[in-house]
């Protein structure tokens, strides 16, 4: 039975036009109206749904229709148009970017959307640029837009008046450091380092209701999805999953593939000393192990323990920041380095520019899974990999699988719901 709930995609004409900002200010002033709010991430961000998930109150998970399929992202609109008050979905990139990009996801299910515009040097070009947006697809619904880091009242009434008819003005939000989301080399700074993350988006949430009454979007309709179909259980298999400030890249969905599959999940911090659990298979997560060698470097109980694991046979999966920790060393972005697990022969620095970026499909033995690499670091590994990722947007990014013995360690964050069957086999004693 198709479910009907107020939706709304939060898009922009590019990154970093303070999407998550306007994204986050919404969900925490309906919060704060007593209203249930479910908010998506469009694509493979791990950051941003960090934020929206404190704002919202909320888990968020990730909508990508090539990552995920589309079966995989009507599902989770379905389930969350059963439960809540108000769906936000934050875009990608630019709202035109990327195949599959925001636009084809908004047409695709029928969602309108919100232009965030920065406003901050521009006047009447910005009524221009709205129009460009509202009118380059015909079967895209542009709703309204939204003018962020708005210098005055004055300069609100220039950019509103610059509008054309049939589109919503939705607002401004103003310049102010107090509501600035601060961003490191992979985007915003992690939300459990952020102290003073709450009075940030209290702030935006005040802003944002200060304008006038928070009216809920359209609702829209959401048909059911088809039923997920699996074979391979995980039924009394202890997974162990490092999650701290150095691991802290997990998407809920991976988390809920494998529990679905029957696995027991256990957690425990690398940074802050601890060794590894008793488990069965071990999960080495993305993150910033850069930020923290000498941490890492220092816990010599959970290298000594890692190697007995893999020395044993049993399964480790090791992705990105997971795949350094690995290594031999790791040199941070000044060109400090410390050692690391050993597990996999090789050393890797960290570059002060982007080293890649894109979706990413590899086929492994267990079956093909997909995902992204998104990284600043470049590696020498002195290992044949088993597999070369591919791109399907023929970009210049396909990352390498390599694997010893249960181990499999690559650049590429799987995403799990892509082949739950082939990341059963992965953590399969």
């Amino acid at each position: 039975m198709t479910r009907h709930c107020p939706a709304l995609l939060v898009s922009a004409p590019a990154s970093g036009q303070g999407k998550t900002s306007v994204t986050a200010a919404m969900a925490r002033a309906h919060a704060r109206l007593g209203r249930r709010v479910r908010v998506f991430k469009t694509g493979p961000d791990f950051l941003d749904p960090m934020i929206l998930e404190r704002a919202s109150g909320a888990p968020v998970y990730q909508l990508d229709a090539w990552m995920g399929g589309e079966q995989d992202v009507r599902r989770r609109l379905y389930d969350a148009a059963g439960e809540a008050d108000l769906i936000l979905v934050e875009g990608v990139m630019g709202l035109f970017d990327g195949s599959p990009s925001s636009a084809d996801l908004a047409v695709l299910f029928g969602l309108p959307v919100l232009a965030v515009i920065d406003g901050s040097a521009m006047a009447q070009t910005f009524g221009a640029l709205a129009h460009g947006l509202a009118t380059y697809r015909d079967d895209l619904f542009l709703r309204g837009v939204l003018a962020n880091r708005v210098g005055s009242a004055y300069h609100a009434q220039l950019l509103r008046e610059s509008l054309r008819p049939g589109i919503d003005w939705y607002g401004t939000l103003p310049r102010d450091a107090a509501m600035t989301l601060p961003e490191r080399h992979l985007g915003l700074v992690a939300a459990e380092e952020l102290a003073d993350l709450d009075a940030r988006l209290d702030a935006l949430a005040d802003a944002w209701l200060a304008q006038g009454p928070a009216d809920l979007p359209p609702s829209v309709p959401f048909a059911p999805p088809a039923p997920i179909q699996t074979s391979v259980r995980l039924d009394g298999v202890r997974i162990a999953i490092a999650r701290d400030a150095a691991f802290a890249f997990l998407y809920a969905a991976n988390l809920d593939v494998l529990r679905a599959a029957g696995a027991s999940l256990v957690f425990f911090s690398p940074v802050a000393g601890e060794t590894l659990p008793l488990c069965d298979a071990v999960w080495l997560p993305g993150g910033y192990p850069e930020l923290h060698l000498d941490a890492l470097a220092r816990n010599d109980a959970l290298r000594q323990a890692l190697h007995a694991h893999v020395d044993a046979g049993r399964p480790l999966l090791a992705e990105c920041g997971g795949l350094l920790y690995a290594l031999d060393r790791l040199a941070d972005r000044e060109g400090r380095a410390a050692p690391m697990a050993g597990l996999l022969a090789g050393d890797a620095a960290l570059q002060p520019r982007l080293a890649a970026l894109g979706m990413q499909a590899a086929a492994l033995p267990e079956g093909t899974l997909r995902g992204h690499s998104f990284h600043y670091a470049r590696a020498s590994i002195d290992a044949t990999p088993i597999a070369d990722a591919i791109n399907p947007n023929g970009g210049p990014t396909t990352e390498k699988v390599y694997r010893r013995a249960r181990m499999t360690a690559s650049f590429v964050h799987f995403y799990f719901p892509s082949n739950a069957d082939a990341t059963a086999r992965l953590f399969l004693p």
